[in-house]
């Protein structure tokens, strides 16, 4: 990152206040001592604006601010561009659906560096924060799961933005994922159409590719791994044909357990999702139909068990015996079993409709109201206890 100021004040025109003002660097809270000293007024989110929206009075309180900042030691610049917030609320109020926008103020340098990790995005957006000063940003959000990130296009002082995607919840290892949408470039009257005709069809379609990847190579490990351990018990050596030790095959089941239980939560997170899409009756393999069906009900058997599992007693003085809630854990293990030996065995037909329906352009979110088969919340039980499941 270049070089700047270490403390800096950022002026930018407003419909609203007339002008709103950022405080950034290193050194930001000088500033802001310059900007406070001047007459700016601090608003909720991080920026500073003038008290009234009267020209003659802005004029005054700009060259008072000039003159505080040179005894505080602060830069400031004029944006040419207007504020980024109203920006983003114009382009919210443009893009299909309902959508809400959120300006973040990142004074100090250091900050922009926590956008990072959430960046799902194989365009100009990443590079731009991780190399270029990126004071302030806007977030997008539909309230279906779809975040984007709104930033001025450093180093271009004409009216040109960047937008990029934000990483769904469920996801990790978001940095350089191969299947990440391309942010794009616009200026600010083209935004919504791009969003709307460029951006959102190829995020869709790269959500979709990552969430049927996601489930595809789960399925595969977990697969590998319960055929090592039948290997081992059928034989009673390793595969190198040691002979098993004492309670080496009971760990290596409990192993297996933790595995296949993370393996079956990716299903549970994306699963949803991926079946929406699926339309066996369009491709060519419409005999798929009942193995989808089985997910389904998988699905909303499991998300029904972790549900109940999460709830509390009505009643704190009738709480359950050892032996009942031993009794209902069992239950709940048989049952969550149960779901992972659907999806091991029903499994490849989920992801074959999965890319068919990337090959047809089917794939679409689920309805952002549709929640009757999404899992529990993220905070999910231990593995189940019960033994390895067989096919």
């Amino acid at each position: 990152m270049p070089t700047l100021p270490t403390a800096q004040i950022t002026l930018c025109s407003s419909r609203d206040t007339d002008i709103v003002a950022i405080a950034h660097g290193e050194q930001y809270p000088r500033a802001q001592t310059a900007l406070q000293a001047s007459g700016f007024q601090r608003r909720d989110n991080g920026t500073f604006a003038l008290p009234a929206n009267d020209p003659e009075i802005s004029y005054y309180m700009v060259t008072a601010l000039i003159d505080s900042a040179e005894r505080h030691r602060t830069t400031v610049i004029i944006n040419s561009r207007r504020y980024l917030g109203e920006v983003a609320e114009d382009l919210a109020a443009q893009l299909p659906g309902t959508w809400n926008a959120t300006l973040s103020v990142h004074s100090h340098p250091i900050w922009q560096e926590d956008l990072v990790p959430w960046l799902w995005d194989s365009g100009e957006l990443t590079q731009a924060v991780q190399t270029a000063r990126v004071p302030y940003t806007a977030t997008l959000s539909n309230g279906a799961g779809i975040e984007l990130l709104l930033i001025e296009r450093p180093g271009h002082d004409q009216d040109a933005y960047i937008v990029g995607a934000v990483a769904p919840e469920g996801f990790d290892d978001n940095y350089e994922e191969p299947n990440a949408p391309a942010s794009l470039i616009a200026a600010a009257p083209e935004l919504a159409a791009a969003i709307t005709d460029r951006f959102l069809p190829a995020y869709q379609q790269a959500l979709h590719a990552r969430r049927t990847g996601e489930v595809a190579s789960a399925l595969a490990r977990v697969r590998e791994e319960l055929e090592t351990l039948r290997a081992m018990t059928g034989s009673g050596r390793f595969s190198d044909g040691t002979p098993l030790g004492t309670g080496v095959l009971a760990g290596a089941t409990a192993a297996f357990r933790s595995r296949a239980w993370l393996g079956f939560q990716d299903f549970l997170v994306h699963g949803p999702a991926l079946l929406e899409v699926c339309r066996p009756a369009w491709t060519d393999w419409p005999e798929d139909t009942d193995a989808l069906d089985r997910l389904r009900a998988s699905l909303q058997r499991a998300s029904a068990v972790l549900a109940g599992g999460n709830e509390e007693p009505e009643d704190p003085r009738h709480v359950p015996s050892a032996a009942t809630a031993s009794e209902a854990e069992a239950s709940r293990d048989a049952q969550l079993w149960s779901g992972i030996e659907t999806w091991l065995s029903d499994g490849d037909a989920l992801i074959r409709q999965a890319r068919a329906a990337a090959l047809t352009g089917h794939h679409t979110t689920p309805p952002a109201g549709d929640k009757s088969l999404l899992p529990a919340p993220p905070s999910l039980p231990p593995p189940p206890s019960a033994a390895p499941p067989h096919r």
